[in-house]
């Protein structure tokens, strides 16, 4: 019985910190809410100047489009890592593959960049 107690003692404990941190995040915005409101304080704040539009306006798309690359190279870096870490193992047919991979990728950051998707005019 204590062998199977020791085998679970660390989920019950990782279960305890997590219903703990739960709690602690259901009760800090009572405790640290606005409790004297004054129109500066629960005035919307956005990148330092007030709201002028609807919130429901359209987006330009170059913001959809650093979020497509940020995604993309986020994605090869999550790639990466393991790659790194299993490297002698993977041989020569890992390591070419990865270089083909990030040949592709190049290209289409070289292919986004000609098209001005990460210019600010």
């Amino acid at each position: 019985m204590t062998q199977l107690l020791t085998d679970y003692l660390p989920i019950i404990i990782f279960l305890g910190v997590a219903l703990f941190i739960a709690a602690a995040l259901m009760i800090a915005p009572f405790v640290i809410a606005v409790s004297n409101p004054d129109p500066e304080k629960v005035s919307a704040y956005e990148c330092g100047f007030e709201a002028f539009d609807d919130a429901r306006m359209r987006f330009d798309a170059r913001f959809y489009l650093v979020a497509i690359l940020f995604i993309i190279f986020d994605l090869e870096m999550a790639f990466l890592f393991p790659w790194a870490a299993a490297f002698r193992e993977i041989g020569l047919f890992g390591f070419w593959s990865m270089m083909i991979f990030l040949g592709v990728l190049t290209v289409g950051f070289i292919y986004e960049w000609k098209k001005g998707a990460l210019e600010w005019d």
